[in-house]
């Protein structure tokens, strides 16, 4: 084979590499990181991740080294969202690729050179055959949006993520010739078969229990959803069965009236009559709007306010059909009343006003409560047990950033106001 056709060929195997790992990493990555919504980041995504699995990596090579701070950087840079869960995605993904190019590059490189000529042309292309097949597995595993989970479980699959890091840097960076003989460099090699596969490996399960992690807390969602739902219908239950009996019992309760009027006995009628307008049975579960869900949620919040002694200004206006989620819907309103009446409850001022309403294509949310003083500049959670708490803003700034909206939220003068605008 001439110089020049092989030296045609070898560029030939790199743009394919690169453009074929670039495009199926996207597609395993956007399932799983949220990409900025502009073309260009989509792109400079899918280049990254497609040059650094063109890289080079040696068992005892610093290539590794060098890569990893591009990568992180362009990674983080093109992507939104939490950035602990962007941090561990990312980890993951360093892993997968670059273990894949240290198998590639070091064992087929081991093979003899009269036999197989065109070895380093082997070695661009099994890259992209890996990723493929990679593809291929998850694929039908891969959901329709990006994966949201909490920061207390992206803060595990971070932890979890290091363990293929650690097994990747300690076969690849450890290994170095500079400070091994090259019987430890042989043993070395032998150790990457295993320790090389298992860096890859455990990086595919680590993105299998991610889909896992956000199946189970959607599902937590729609159970908490669920019950909520119950309660309101057990209380309209409650309001048919209390209104039937009253009705039942209209005719007594008009006798009675009758006889004191009959007595002379104005007093004790309009006692009477007041006693009878207070009674649950005529109060019945509050009506806030059409929306069934957000009727739900914003029921049981103003009943948990009433317990609390807080008192609660509702405005809403929300058409039964709305092109939201109602687990979204749900979620902004019961974090955003949640954070208010919890704060309102350690305060002087204990009003909560809620305004919401969807008009001319827009969701408007706007709630505001007074500040109870010991909140951190940076509104997070205040509570002992941090790992449980602290996740309804967050929560509710991936809600927004998904539906393409906005999320204020202001604390000033001794007020809190929380701002969120969807487009519908």
């Amino acid at each position: 084979m001439t110089s020049s056709l092989y030296q045609f060929l070898l560029h030939c195997s790199y743009l394919v590499m690169v453009f074929l790992c670039g495009v199926f990493l996207y597609r395993i990555a956007r399932g799983f990181l949220s990409v900025r919504p502009r073309w260009w980041w989509k792109l400079l995504l899918a280049v990254c991740w497609g040059c650094s699995s063109a890289m080079i990596i040696w068992v005892g090579d610093p290539n590794l080294f060098y890569t990893f701070p591009f990568f992180l950087l362009f990674s983080l840079l093109s992507t939104q969202g939490d950035w602990v869960g962007r941090l561990a995605v990312t980890v993951i993904f360093f892993c997968l690729i670059m273990s894949v190019c240290a198998m590639a590059d070091t064992y087929l490189s081991l093979l003899d050179h009269t036999t197989f000529p065109l070895y380093d042309i082997l070695s661009r292309l099994a890259r992209p055959l890996a990723f493929t097949l990679i593809y291929l597995f998850l694929c039908r595993r891969l959901p329709q949006e990006t994966v949201v989970l909490s920061r207390r479980l992206w803060r595990l699959v971070l932890g979890l993520s290091l363990m293929p890091l650690f097994a990747l840097v300690a076969e690849v960076l450890l290994a170095y010739p500079q400070w091994m003989s090259p019987t430890a460099h042989a043993m070395a090699l032998k150790q990457g078969l295993v320790l090389l596969p298992f860096s890859g490996i455990t990086a595919i399960i680590l993105l299998l229990v991610i889909l896992a992690l956000s199946n189970h807390e959607q599902l937590e969602r729609e159970v908490y959803l669920a019950g909520l739902r119950e309660l309101y219908y057990q209380g309209l239950q409650r309001e048919h069965t209390q209104v039937r009996t009253l009705r039942h019992d209209l005719r007594n309760h008009l006798t009675a009236v009758q006889g004191l009027l009959a007595q002379g006995e104005g007093d004790k009628a309009a006692a009477y009559l007041s006693q009878l307008a207070a009674s649950p049975s005529l109060s019945g579960e509050e009506h806030f709007c059409d929306n069934t869900a957000a009727n739900v949620v914003l029921a049981a919040k103003a009943q948990e306010m009433g317990r609390r002694g807080l008192m609660g200004q509702f405005q809403v206006a929300l058409p039964q059909d709305l092109s939201m989620r109602d687990i979204d819907l749900c979620a902004l309103l019961g974090n955003a009343l949640d954070n208010a009446i919890e704060a309102a409850g350690r305060s002087s001022d204990k009003t909560i006003l809620v305004r919401c309403r969807a008009d001319k294509g827009l969701f408007m949310l706007r709630v505001e409560n007074a500040l109870a003083g010991d909140e951190r500049a940076d509104l997070s959670t205040t509570k002992r047990d941090s790992a449980a708490h602290g996740f309804g803003l967050p929560g509710m700034r991936e809600i927004a950033r998904r539906y393409g909206g906005s999320l204020e939220a202001t604390a000033a003068n001794g007020r809190f106001e929380l701002v969120v605008c969807l487009p519908l």
